[in-house]
């Protein structure tokens, strides 16, 4: 080993800076947050050269000539004075880390001026030395970051594409401004405008701006005070029928800023988990409490938070979040089916006049049975005997009829189909034990296959197709992947920086609401951009096959059996999850104790 030395300043803050600085978003995070804690009410963004040169101009407070300096160098800051103050933060920044981190991976020029002189400060920062001369200008700060990781090749290399890391930067941007409406923003990338606010102190009016004018419509206001904990919430949240297929909507604050909470989200989730089954909602939440209640120095990033009382916040943002909605899960529980009971089920006959139960099994027709139920009755008088087969594409409708089926330990021939639980599992009587299979999962394997085998994706042509609505960020990244999407039967045209259409869509997708299908597809691209082509194949197969919670009849439950077993990978899914568990017959023997 060799002898020990003193790493340079530089050196220092390069490794530093990797801790803080990880892409041009925490470049944007950093340099727009001092902005908010310096008061301004007028923010600019500017993003050129791949996301590699940024320009932020303020009209807050700027720095004073005497403290220029001392701003650039490391722990220095004006937010905190001692050890306590970690204990009761009140500003975004508080660790006087970013602008030493900045300037020593990249090439910095800072102009800024107070109200109490008639000059203003100009700053040139390179390899982490600093050069300090008097200049004109208008109060506030103009913060110019050029030829970001220049001297850091390495972590150059594994930056995403422009379009991609321009996209983290304008989610960022969002999430601020819909939590400090009073702020003006404006994000600009190669000179043109994708991003503006008012900032007129109005929340509904911010989301109009950065969302569209009519979502007001579709969203309850939260808000909700407790003076003796010092709690308050407020903010909205989405009616259960204008949800979306991720998380990827949740913005969530406390204290103003932007934090990734599981407790936060679990209250949430817990009020709609009998509203909207595996959706999500859209919500703008933002928890103000005591700053010695919170700890917001757990990470670097300054996004992990640990409470005091987290009981006590679960509770709160429950009741909140629930009281907004209160009306209407009344109005859902309300309409909830039910089932009709029978003494006896003789072959596809029903009984009528009886009285309601919660049970919620579906049973084979041609089986007779005691105590089991029928299916609800149909809301048409006439009753169809073969119900719609699901409508595969032609390609995968070809490569089923030449394919042979493999047989999984059983014939398929030889399946008993019991019948349907709960609307989602299909029941097996085996050999060995009862199997218990997941209908959507099932098909959805078998689609996947199918799709993976045809060569060509069977499209259909929209003719008439709903405008949807985007964020800047969603274009970003469809238009990235927008010949990737058409090679998968998806046929995307932008209306404008906020609205797209659908031209064509995969068949198998033809009758999906193309919100739906959008959603989807932006929630897998936006999770796993590496694997982008993939993931397309599985939210297609995903949203192709029956869902969870719908009837089956008895041979359309045959059908999905059959197709699974002659799959060549039965077991799981394309996310991973488990397709059937068998429950043996000696292990139900022996419950009932008949194994003696």
């Amino acid at each position: 080993m060799g002898r020990i030395i003193q790493l340079s300043k530089n050196v220092i803050n390069q490794i530093a800076a990797g801790e803080v600085i990880e892409r041009p978003y925490s470049v944007v995070k950093e340099l727009v947050e001092n902005s908010i804690d310096a008061g301004a009410s007028k923010i600019s963004i500017e993003i050129e050269n791949e996301c590699r040169n940024i320009r932020v101009a303020d009209n807050g407070s700027g720095i004073h000539p005497d403290d220029i300096i001392l701003a650039f160098s490391k722990h220095a800051t004006s937010k905190i004075k001692t050890g306590e103050d970690l204990y009761n933060v009140t500003t975004m920044g508080f660790r006087g880390e970013a602008l030493a981190s900045i300037i020593s991976i990249s090439k910095l020029t800072c102009i800024t001026r107070t109200k109490d002189f008639e000059y203003g400060t100009k700053v040139e920062c390179e390899n982490s030395e600093v050069k300090q001369a008097k200049t004109g200008c208008a109060i506030g700060t103009i913060m110019e970051i050029k030829d970001l990781f220049y001297n850091i090749p390495a972590r150059l290399k594994f930056l995403k594409s422009a379009k991609t890391e321009y996209a983290y930067i304008s989610e960022l941007v969002q999430a601020l401004a819909l939590v400090h409406p009073e702020v003006s923003f404006e994000l600009k990338n190669n000179g043109k405008t994708t991003l503006k606010t008012t900032g007129q102190s109005s929340l509904v009016q911010t989301m109009k701006e950065l969302f569209n004018e009519d979502i007001n419509k579709n969203f309850r206001e939260v808000l909700k005070t407790d003076k003796i904990s010092g709690l308050k919430i407020s903010g909205y949240v989405s009616t259960p029928d204008y949800t979306r297929s991720s998380k990827k909507d949740y913005y969530m604050y406390v204290n103003s800023r932007i934090v990734k909470c599981p407790v936060f989200q679990k209250s949430v989730d817990t009020v709609y988990k009998n509203l909207v089954g595996n959706r999500y909602p859209f919500i703008v939440l933002n928890l103000e409490l005591p700053p010695e209640d919170v700890d917001v120095n757990v990470h670097p990033s300054k996004k992990e938070v640990k409470y005091k009382n987290p009981n006590q916040v679960f509770n709160f943002i429950y009741s909140a979040v629930d009281s907004a909605l209160s009306g209407i899960k009344q109005e859902k529980i309300s309409n909830i089916p039910y089932l009709r009971p029978i003494t006896s089920v003789p072959n596809k006959q029903k009984t009528e006049n009886t009285e309601p139960v919660q049970d919620d099994i579906y049973v084979n027709p041609n089986i007779t049975i005691g105590t089991f139920f029928t299916e609800p009755e149909p809301k048409s008088a006439e009753i169809k005997e073969f119900p719609r087969k699901i409508e595969y594409s032609s390609s995968v409708q070809k490569t089923l009829t030449q394919e042979k089926f493999i047989p999984q330990e059983q014939n398929i021939e030889e399946d008993v189909i019991i019948g349907q639980y709960k609307k989602t599992y299909i029941l097996i009587e085996r050999e060995e034990g009862l199997e218990i299979v997941d209908q959507h999962i099932a098909e959805e394997r078998y689609i996947y296959e199918q799709l993976k085998k045809s060569k060509n994706i069977d499209c259909q042509l929209l003719f008439v197709s709903d405008i949807i609505e985007i964020s800047p960020s969603d274009k970003e990244l469809l238009e990235t992947n927008k010949d990737k999407l058409l090679k998968f039967g998806y046929e995307i045209d932008f209306m404008s920086d906020h609205e797209v259409i659908f031209r064509k869509v995969p068949q198998l997708l033809s009758k999906i609401p193309p919100q739906e299908i959008l959603a989807d597809i932006l929630e897998h691209i936006s999770g796993d951009i590496d694997n982008i082509e993939e993931q397309i194949l599985i939210t297609t197969s995903c949203k192709a096959a029956v869902k969870a919670n719908t009837y089956l009849n008895q041979f359309r439950m045959q059908e999905i059996i059959r197709n699974w077993r002659s799959c060549e990978k039965p077991f799981t899914c394309p996310h991973g999850r488990p397709i059937s568990k068998i429950l043996e017959h000696k292990e139900i023997a022996k419950f009932f104790q008949r194994n003696k």
